[in-house]
């Protein structure tokens, strides 16, 4: 895919590599430049992962969760916080950093996935998992 004239910096390109990595085993996910410029990644029209880059090329994710995942995750202070707008709805960012857990960010982007996918392709997916 080459959607990448929003992501310009080492950072941000980094990110949506590993990003896509994830979204490559989610089925029917698709990557989408949004009104905005934004890389989003939707499943059946719905978004559960937004990346973006500031001016100064400071890279960021945002990621659709559950409430309750939400409130756990801004209770780790520094790391994560409610995403501009659309935090009311359960979304969480964070600033990419090299050391950031992926493995942590991937049950995360599943996590949004399953929030976002139809009940047909949860099923599909718990079948690839096996």
């Amino acid at each position: 895919m080459s959607h990448d004239f929003n992501l310009q910096s080492e950072s941000g390109l980094d990110m949506l590599c590993r990003v896509r990595e994830i979204i490559a085993r989610l089925p029917e996910a698709v990557e989408v430049i949004d009104g905005f410029g934004h890389t989003s990644f939707r499943v059946n029209g719905k978004t559960f992962v937004i990346l973006g880059e500031s001016e100064q090329g400071d890279a960021s994710i945002s990621i659709k969760t559950a409430k309750t995942t939400q409130q756990f995750l801004l209770l780790q202070e520094g790391k994560f916080f409610k995403t501009p707008y659309i935090g009311q709805h359960g979304w969480v960012s964070l600033r990419y950093a090299e050391e950031d857990d992926w493995r942590e960010l991937g049950e995360l982007i599943r996590e949004g996935y399953g929030l976002s996918a139809p009940k047909r392709l949860l099923k599909l997916l718990a079948t690839i998992d096996g």
